[in-house]
């Protein structure tokens, strides 16, 4: 079982977990509605002492449906468009088979058509919205974007949970996403787990991190703690660069750039001709296993052929590798202040440079993304701290009762990666 396999059964087992527990919630509190109307005076007494211990026995499943289930939401919602289309239309010739290569040529469509876009996903969900986010629809598709999920602190205390796993297609590509999320606020203490995938931009990670709390004031407060988290990408590592770098003890390059074709099954012919000139011309042409010409000089497989096989030789080099995990700590700080003519909500979450790996190779971890150089890893070469961070603000004023403007953004960056999105706009009613 690969790890998309694992993740979707994980997200599949999660749902059906919840359902069972609500479904024994619901059967639980049936059978308390049951009251005995009519009792003798021999019986009564247990009767009642029955009674109370079937109440007791359920109070467990009654907390559990008011702390973690009520208010949550189970979906499944999907989505089609039409494709990207370019604009204007491709044409190539091609040589017509019943003639020569200076006969009336065969014009043909070259455009890149896609197939329709699509979006599926399932889900359960259960977010506080704070005071200034408004429900988008009158049903949730797992599109939502709530600032819960990533500002430090939450809306309410108590538990709130995401798990939604979801396929789209784009362009043709088809990318497998996912969001799980499991948080606990109090008074004075944050409990998060969560899990994350945006295939579209190659984004993929896990965390759990737990924080002391201190509110200072209503509207202000601090956070600090722990945060472990995962990342199958080696960020900072380029085996292709590394393999091709590699030199013997004069200098010369051992791995010389065309030699990647031989390790994947292509051969290059060297030739010779004259034109009618009398120059004469040499170079080599590139064919497959199969004996097609892929390229008729070595510039030409090295700008076509050559360059897919080199992102190909990395997502070889990468998949050989375990997934990485370390853990550093983490601060956080969260101003929020709201009424009806101007909010302001303000958050950040900052990742220490004190990371420590405890599970990955660390010669190929974001440590070293720095210390690659001819021959491979340099000797004697320092591991190198780097800084993650997450904030946003999301604010609005109605300037009267006519005119409000307002400002969304959220930035993230973790290791190589970065996430960013902005809202600006002015609003007027007539």
């Amino acid at each position: 079982m690969d790890r998309k396999q694992k993740t979707e059964k994980f997200a599949l087992n999660a749902i059906l977990y919840l359902v069972i527990i609500f479904l024994l919630a619901a059967f639980t509190f049936n059978a308390q509605a049951q009251v005995i109307k009519e009792v003798d005076s021999v019986t009564e007494k247990n009767l009642i002492e029955g009674f109370e211990k079937k109440i007791n026995k359920g109070k467990f499943f009654k907390k559990v449906y008011n702390d973690f289930l009520k208010y949550g939401t189970i979906y499944i919602a999907g989505n089609a468009n039409n494709p990207y289309q370019k604009q204007s239309i491709d044409y190539v010739v091609r040589t017509n088979p019943s003639g020569s290569l200076y006969d009336v040529p065969i014009v043909e469509d070259a455009t890149e058509y896609h197939e329709f876009d699509y979006r599926y996903g399932f889900g359960i969900r259960r977010i506080a919205r704070f005071d200034y986010e408004n429900k988008e629809k009158a049903y949730y598709d797992g599109t939502e974007k709530n600032v819960a999920l990533s500002s430090p602190t939450a809306a309410f205390d108590g538990w709130e949970y995401l798990f939604h796993w979801e396929k789209e297609r784009e362009r043709g590509e088809v990318f497998n996403n996912h969001r799980y999320f499991l948080r606990n606020t109090g008074k004075h203490h944050i409990v998060k787990v969560e899990s994350r995938e945006e295939g579209n931009v190659g984004f993929k990670y896990s965390s759990a991190e737990v924080r002391g709390r201190l509110p200072i004031g209503k509207k202000f407060s601090i956070s600090a703690g722990v945060i472990a988290r995962t990342h199958d990408q080696a960020f900072g590592y380029n085996p292709v660069e590394i393999w091709l770098n590699e030199t013997d003890e004069d200098g010369y390059a051992l791995n010389p750039w065309y030699t990647l074709g031989f390790e994947y099954g292509y051969d290059d012919i060297y030739y010779t001709q004259s034109d009618q000139l009398g120059n004469e011309i040499s170079d080599w042409y590139w064919i497959d296993e199969e004996g097609t010409i892929v390229a008729h000089t070595d510039l030409e497989f090295r700008e076509t052929v050559f360059a897919d096989l080199m992102n190909r030789y990395n997502r070889e080099q990468w998949d050989m590798l375990d997934a990485f995990a370390e853990v550093a700590p983490v601060i956080g700080a969260d101003w929020y202040s709201y009424n009806d003519k101007l909010w302001v909500h303000a958050y950040a979450n900052y990742i220490l440079p004190y990371h420590k790996y405890f599970k990955g190779d660390e010669s190929f971890s974001y440590l070293n993304r720095n210390n690659w150089g001819l021959g491979g890893l340099k000797e004697d070469s320092e591991l190198e701290q780097w800084e993650d961070y997450q904030f946003g603000l999301i604010s609005g004023w109605y300037i009267t009762s006519k005119l409000s403007i307002f400002v969304e953004g959220e930035y993230t960056k973790f290791w190589d990666t970065e996430i960013f999105k902005s809202t600006i706009g002015l609003n007027i009613e007539l």
